[in-house]
């Protein structure tokens, strides 16, 4: 293996060590990736190189260099960018572990124990599942043979009988067929008194009365049952019945389309600083990635507001900011009104809501709750974001959880105060859907 190959298995391995999920999550460069492909950054790797030894002993090849300088680096040269100017404007290079968010999802769901199962809503195609179906007419191909021999089968044993046997209970001395009907009820053997009148007629005068008891013909007479007979003889006949004919036809099945919105709300106001801000993005954006992953389809919805709402592209959601005064109810009435495009019938719905709980007074009571309980939606969750803890104004978050108990099934109120947070109020908010 020569030294290129290890280069490319140390590259390797630098993309296996790509930076734990939760840290990405909490401290990353989440504006790297695209809303369709996350890129989480590879955790930096020496590379092997060679190095002058410092020993001078001469010899070919030595030339001007220090010691411990890497072989083959490249010296300096004019035009290099050594001479003087002004800085350059141009990024580097760097290396990402890229994921799509279906696999961001899965690992996700494996680092912190979750596994939601998305709800399929409306029907896209319904199609032939397996034959389990059984209607009692249909193309002979469809016929359930099987089922049918075995009703057959069944029937037989129920119905055959050891027929010498009987002929021998039939000459024992005083037995006539009524006598022998009787007894052969009492031993659960199914035979009819026609078949004994007219085999009894068919047995000579002179071989009646041949047996004194029932009891010595059983004696000397070896009683064959009907699964040793067909062991013996084989099945010659199978007794079938129209009404044992059943004929198979397809399982239809629907396949239901995995459809979900997002609507993201968040607080643009003057108090949103940009801590807070940083928070907000840290949540939702994972949030986007992981549903994106979850879902056949998925749609983004997002609104910002101060005193009012308006809806925004994803690349203004994270860093805009007024400086107005704050009307949560304001932005749940315009998510409402978008929400008409994407019926509760046929679409999965999730409300996301986040900002630093403070709100114009009364306005939670008065109307956000009131549409919370309105606009009906997978989930509902609101992540207050207060880096320095809870402002005495700040209640929006307390006020929605106690109306809604910390037990709702549709329901999430968690608290963002730093990074550290962020992947407990990811766990809080995607661990309720799955409970619900």
């Amino acid at each position: 293996m020569g030294l290129k190959d290890d280069l490319e298995r140390f590259y390797e391995v630098g993309e296996q060590r790509r930076e734990d999920l939760s840290d990405f999550i909490q401290y990353g460069d989440l504006g790297q990736s695209l809303p369709n492909e996350v890129r989480v950054p590879i955790k930096i790797v020496d590379l092997p190189e060679f190095q002058y030894d410092q020993r001078d002993q001469g010899g070919v090849g030595q030339g001007d260099a220090d010691v411990g300088d890497p072989v083959g680096e490249p010296q300096p040269q004019p035009g290099d960018g050594d001479e003087e100017g002004e800085p350059g404007d141009e990024s580097g290079e760097h290396e990402y572990y890229e994921m799509d968010p279906e696999k961001f999802a899965e690992e996700l769901d494996e680092e912190l124990g979750l596994e939601l199962d998305p709800k399929g809503k409306s029907v896209i195609e319904e199609k032939e599942g397996p034959f389990k179906d059984l209607t009692k007419s249909g193309p002979d191909s469809t016929l359930d043979f099987e089922r049918m021999f075995k009703k057959g089968l069944k029937r037989k044993l129920a119905m055959d009988f050891d027929e010498e046997f009987l002929t021998e209970v039939l000459k024992v001395d005083g037995v006539s067929p009524d006598r022998a009907f009787e007894w052969a009820r009492g031993e659960s053997i199914p035979v009819s008194k026609a078949w004994l009148t007219e085999t009894y007629s068919d047995i000579p005068e002179n071989e009646r009365g041949e047996w004194e008891s029932i009891e010595q013909v059983e004696e000397n007479v070896e009683r064959e049952t009907v699964q040793q007979q067909i062991r013996r003889e084989g099945i010659g006949h199978v007794p079938f019945r129209r009404e044992d004919e059943r004929y198979r036809h397809p399982e239809i099945i629907e396949e239901k389309e995995k459809n979900v919105v997002v609507v993201n709300i968040r607080d643009v106001s003057g108090s949103m600083r940009e801590k807070k801000r940083e928070l907000v993005e840290r949540t939702f954006t994972p949030l986007d990635w992981y549903l994106q992953g979850k879902y056949d389809n998925a749609e983004f919805v997002y609104i910002a507001h101060d005193a009012e709402a308006w809806e925004v592209e994803r690349d203004e959601f994270f860093g805009i900011r007024s400086g107005g005064g704050t009307k949560i109810s304001s932005a749940y009435e315009l998510a409402d009104e978008l929400l008409q495009e994407f019926p509760w019938s046929d679409w999965n719905r999730y409300v996301f809501a986040a900002g630093d709980s403070e709100n114009s007074s009364n306005d939670t009571e008065e109307g956000v709750i009131p549409l919370m309980e309105q606009i009906p939606a997978n989930l509902h969750a609101y992540v207050e974001t207060q880096p320095s803890g809870n402002a005495i104004n700040a209640t929006h978050a307390e006020e929605v959880e106690r109306h809604f108990g910390e037990d709702s099934d549709d329901v999430a109120v968690t608290y963002v105060t730093g990074p550290e947070d962020v992947t407990d109020a990811i766990y809080d908010i995607l661990s309720t859907e799955d409970e619900s």
